[in-house]
């Protein structure tokens, strides 16, 4: 790996933890549902973007405790940003497996554990190669050493899960990782761009799976004692490429994906349940050929929320901070080709969206901060990198 030069990241001097917490004033709503605060920057939107850093081609991040942000790269790299001292320093965490780099692959998700602060594990997330050009994602943990200097290491660093069979590609990995409240490990897998493969209860490829945070197979899932080892990891399954997973604060897990020719999908996640691809989408195929609508096979759960147009979402929270009060409960969706941030309202079962505010650029992952921002990472675009930004409300 190579070590970061000087002028590779460049962060502006703002220490984020430290920063006061502040909300747009208005008329109260119902959480996730409303029109959010009422006080507008000069462009229409209710929060000033500040720009704190840029990346080599950024996929995700995380914030550890005592304002420590992890970035990860898609050719392989960490990056570690201190914000929790007046004067940001930037480094490099070594130890970093080698990654199959390409297309959509590369180094993915990065997470920490639940109970990071006593045992100091992370989860990464990333694509491996496999004989005769074919490749599949991976998810491994290691212990992170932090040093004093210029960032950290990964210690003994151990491949936990993967994902199953490798095929070839170089497309639809999912590979995010999130950790339930009661601690086990939920990761996405993307239909390869096979289509079949979400159907086959034999392979990952489509499928949500539910771990735990050793890569074993809770005897709680649905489908553990009745088959295969494969079928045993399978929480959900007929996904065509999950890109964001989150629990809401009544604990429903909710999901993102892309769909093909329109029909992103925003789906109430449910133990055992088949979400229809390929059978059914809201979404055609490339080539003009039609999909039915999930209308018409009432026995595939249907999403809560589709697009056509197409925003390509590529991230998922549920927010719960304190910096946009009128936001707590409502989905925030980083858009690529939709170039937005967007926000779905929450009530109950059902879901929609609300707001759509233009970034202006392609929104990689977005995040909530300890202090109760809101963060994105915007995707590499040609002649620059991805940018750190963080929202605050208007005041």
């Amino acid at each position: 790996m190579r070590p970061i030069r000087p002028n590779r990241l460049k962060l502006a001097v703002l220490p984020i933890l430290a920063l006061a917490a502040c909300s747009g004033a208005g008329e109260a709503v119902e959480p996730g549902n409303g029109a959010g605060p009422s006080a507008r920057a000069a462009d229409g939107r209710p929060f000033a973007v500040a720009s704190l850093g840029q990346f080599d081609e950024p996929w995700a991040m995380t914030f550890l405790p005592k304002g420590l942000l992890l970035v990860t790269e898609k050719k392989g790299n960490i990056r570690f940003v201190d914000f929790g001292s007046p004067n940001p320093r930037t480094g490099s965490i070594s130890g970093v497996p080698k990654v199959d780099y390409g297309g959509q692959g590369g180094l993915g998700d990065i997470v920490a554990h639940p109970d990071f602060a006593q045992n100091n594990l992370i989860y990464l997330s990333f694509i491996e190669g496999g004989p005769n050009d074919t490749r599949g994602a991976v998810v491994a943990r290691a212990k992170l050493v932090l040093d004093k200097a210029d960032g950290g290491r990964l210690e003994g660093l151990k491949v936990i899960w993967r994902q199953e069979p490798k095929v070839e590609g170089r497309g639809h990995f999912g590979h995010k990782i999130l950790f339930s409240p009661d601690g086990f490990m939920f990761i996405t897998n993307g239909e390869r761009q096979k289509f079949d493969p979400a159907q086959n209860d034999n392979q990952t490829l489509g499928k949500i799976v539910r771990l735990t945070d050793a890569g074993g197979i809770p005897s709680t899932n649905p489908w553990y004692d009745q088959g295969s080892r494969v079928r045993g990891q399978i929480w959900s399954k007929g996904h065509r490429n999950p890109l964001g997973l989150a629990f809401d604060g009544q604990g429903r897990l909710w999901e993102i994906e892309m769909g093909p020719k329109g029909g992103d999908e925003f789906n109430l996640i449910v133990k055992g349940r088949n979400y229809g691809y390929p059978i059914v989408s809201d979404g055609d195929h490339y080539d003009g050929k039609p999909i039915p609508d999930h209308s018409t096979r009432p026995e595939f759960a249907a999403p809560k929320v589709t697009w056509t147009p197409v925003i390509s979402p590529s991230s998922l929270i549920i927010y719960s901070g304190s910096m946009f009060p009128k936001w707590r409960g409502s989905a925030l969706i980083g858009a690529l080709s939709g170039k937005a941030l967007v926000r779905v309202g929450i009530n109950g079962d059902s879901a929609r969206e609300v707001e759509r505010f233009d970034m202006g650029q392609r929104i990689r992952e977005v995040e909530q901060g300890p202090d109760g921002a809101i963060y994105l990472l915007e995707d590499q675009t040609k002649g620059s990198g991805g940018r750190l930004l963080r929202l605050t409300p208007v005041r």
